[in-house]
């Protein structure tokens, strides 16, 4: 057959598995850690507002206002920000930009799941770092020769913060090497955790966010990236290389009206992390193994060894999980934290089947 000669030219990949998007709006919807809370009333006031003649014409390229109003909230300058349609493509802009190197580049065997799917597309040699006992990262995996290093910080599905100076340390030891901190999740966790102030003190440290998560805008796309000017320069070279209009006009507008409004920010936030000390405690008292939680989900294990069984029994009764069939986390779930009346729902509808 014809295809046995064209077949030896396809790039075969293992794509990355996204969690599951129901289109009942009634389901408990706990398996994607989407913020539970709507948008800021600031975005709102920007939409309303949009020029719609603008829709016919392709947006700014360099996205000038997002990466101004982006630099302007954290006492940047733009000439540090680089951004993208959502932290996955920000990183993988950065796989392709900087890690071209023959040595292996490193991240955690538990982790977020697209870190191999983007080394195995662009055939970048990689090794994985097992993760110790208690599902923490071991530094000393990170100070040996590599062509770059990857840690999300708090890591995923783990749920687990490493530290500031853990990070130091490894920075310190990899001088030669681009370390990238994916903070998707850093904004749940306790103040002064992100190294982004370490941006201006080791210049090959890359900083990554996302509006997904504490800021309720999954579904606009926006990742951003921070670093020295020299690593912006390089991405922002290999984006135009790629794709120059890689931000559509809403999602600018949007993107930056809502950056600055931090009192929506922080009692959005607040109200998660107060409901996952809840969840996490109720859990608990139910025979759960949970991780300490440093995002917007937990991760946890029951004493029976049913995750399984929960996650499919869950699903039948309108509550989505995530369940990863994967050496040694597969009696885990992980589970977003969503509004107070949510978590009860769950936490009721644990206390029967466990009592079945």
């Amino acid at each position: 057959m014809s295809d046995r000669l064209w077949k030896k030219n396809i790039r075969f990949v293992e794509p990355y598995t996204p969690g599951e998007q129901p289109e009942d709006k009634n389901v408990i919807k706990l398996n994607t850690n989407e913020n539970p809370y709507g948008v800021s009333p600031e975005m709102i006031k920007a939409a309303e507002s949009f020029d719609y003649d603008l829709f016919r014409r392709y947006p700014d390229p360099t996205a000038k206002e997002l990466v101004s109003a982006l630099a302007d909230y954290y006492n940047l300058k733009p000439e540090n920000v680089f951004v993208g349609v959502g932290s996955d493509d920000v990183l993988g802009m950065c796989f392709m930009t900087f890690f071209n190197s023959d040595k292996p580049i490193l991240f955690p065997d538990i982790t977020y799941s697209f870190y191999p799917v983007w080394a195995e597309m662009l055939r970048i040699p990689y090794e994985t770092k097992a993760l110790k006992e208690d599902f923490t990262i071991d530094i000393k995996d990170y100070l040996v020769p590599n062509g770059g290093i990857v840690i999300p910080n708090p890591n995923a599905p783990t749920s687990i913060l490493l530290d500031k100076n853990s990070i130091r340390e490894i920075l310190d030891n990899n001088k030669a090497s681009i370390v990238i901190i994916d903070e998707a999740y850093i904004d749940f966790a306790e103040e002064g955790s992100s190294v982004l102030d370490l941006i201006g003190e080791y210049d090959n440290l890359i900083v990554v966010r996302t509006y997904s998560k504490s800021r309720s805008l999954a579904g606009l796309r926006i990742g951003y990236a921070m670093a020295d000017s020299r690593l912006i320069k390089y991405l922002n070279d290999v984006k135009y290389s790629y794709n120059s209009y890689t931000m559509n006009y809403p999602s600018i507008k949007l993107g930056s009206s809502v950056i600055s409004d931090d009192e929506y920010f922080k009692t959005s936030v607040g109200k998660i992390k107060a409901t996952r000390e809840w969840f996490s405690k109720e859990l608990t008292s139910l025979g759960f193994t949970v991780l300490e939680s440093s995002a917007n989900f937990v991760f946890a294990s029951p004493a029976d060894g049913t995750a399984e069984n929960i996650f499919e029994e869950a699903k039948k009764s309108g509550i989505y999980f995530r369940y990863f069939k994967s050496p040694r986390i597969d009696d885990y779930l992980r589970i977003t934290i969503g509004k107070d009346d949510e978590m009860k729902k769950v936490i009721e509808f644990l206390k029967d089947f466990l009592t079945k």
